[in-house]
């Protein structure tokens, strides 16, 4: 940012040496501190390596390289989205020079000989409008950087929301709240390992968490339960999986629409003998065949009033057997390689 127009870095570029020193006495005694100058066009590359320029005055006929030659290294070093003033010098003012040079970028044109006051308010002019796209880029990188912020934040938000109701609905079972979170994780991992994208992934760690909300709507009696389930209670039970769905699947949010779809189908079975639709192979969502193992694999490895937790290597020996009839081959076989390649265990350190 230029501060004042007067600190601006200037080049001079002419290949007169009369030239030169006539536009470096102009703009010193004009208040331009730090004016560098070359007769070389061929040093503007090693002059750019030292230090960006604010305005360029260029000759337009120098042997070696030409203006429009010179003018298109500053254009290509500066970028489309900064706004580099470059003033061409000639004695050569017919229009097609002029055309010639304006179809190239030039800015301004500097006809000799030189006019003092001509030069500095020129200067001034092209100084002060690079002040002001400068300004202007400035603030729409804050505005970029806040939006960008917002945006995390909100994310945040949404995750942070997702997390919360998905703790809620657990606390009646599980006094940790934490299910919730390790099946999410799991689910993330598994879908990492399956192929899927990482956004495809994130976003199914983020909806797993509310795959049991519609626990919300079960009685303490059945969902406390100790022991095993009589038949009607169990029918109650199956309900939470349309109870879920309907409490999320009518969002208008596309998370939440996938969290519904979860909530709904994660009880189904690759070999059909699931609920609450019975469900059959990849008729099954693949997030939902996904938390179904998620789900499945915290509840073993974990106490609850009515089971002591199984170990890792029981439950994955359980998961295996379930391969094909339970459980989708390929999500068994994605988490097989997370849990042989040590990744659980890493999983374990942070949530589960």
């Amino acid at each position: 940012m230029i501060e004042d127009i007067r600190n601006a870095v200037v080049y001079v570029i002419d290949d007169q040496e009369h030239n030169v020193t006539l536009l470096e006495r102009i703009l010193a005694r004009a208040g331009f501190a730090n004016v560098f100058s070359s007769m070389d066009p061929l040093r503007i590359p090693a002059m750019l390596e030292e230090r960006e320029p604010d305005l360029v005055l260029l000759d337009m006929h120098m042997p070696g390289m030409d203006g429009l030659q010179a003018m298109r290294l500053f254009r290509e070093r500066a970028g489309s989205d900064e706004y580099l003033p470059i003033m061409m010098l000639t004695a050569d003012v017919t229009p097609e020079v002029k055309q010639q040079g304006l179809k190239a970028g030039v800015n301004d044109f500097l006809t000799k000989p030189f006019d003092r006051w001509e030069v500095v308010l020129r200067i001034d002019n092209l100084l002060k409008t690079r002040q002001l796209h400068m300004q202007l880029q400035q603030h729409k990188n804050n505005l970029e950087e806040k939006v960008r912020e917002r945006t995390e934040e909100l994310q945040r938000s949404r995750l942070e929301i997702l997390q919360l109701l998905g703790r809620a609905s657990e606390y009646r079972d599980d006094m940790t709240g934490r299910h919730t979170m390790r099946v999410g994780a799991l689910a993330g991992l598994i879908a990492a390992r399956l192929g899927l994208s990482e956004e495809e992934a994130r976003t199914i760690r983020m909806a797993a968490p509310l795959h049991d909300i519609g626990k919300i709507g079960i009685p303490d009696d059945i969902l406390l339960k100790p022991g095993r389930y009589e038949p009607h209670e169990f029918e109650r039970m199956k309900t939470h999986t349309l109870i879920g769905a309907d409490i999320v699947q009518e969002s208008s949010f596309e998370l939440l629409k996938l969290a519904g779809t979860i909530a709904r189908s994660h009880h189904e079975k690759w070999d059909g003998t699931g609920y609450p639709d019975g469900l059959r192979g990849e008729d099954i969502p693949l997030a939902a065949r996904i938390v179904a193992l998620a789900d499945y694999y915290d509840a073993l490895t974990h106490e609850r009033p009515y089971k002591r937790a199984w170990t890792q290597e029981e439950t994955v020996e359980e998961i295996k057997r379930q391969r094909g009839l339970h459980f989708d081959p390929a999500v068994v076989d994605a988490f097989l390689q997370a849990y042989e390649a040590g990744a659980l265990n890493a999983l374990s350190n942070e949530t589960l």
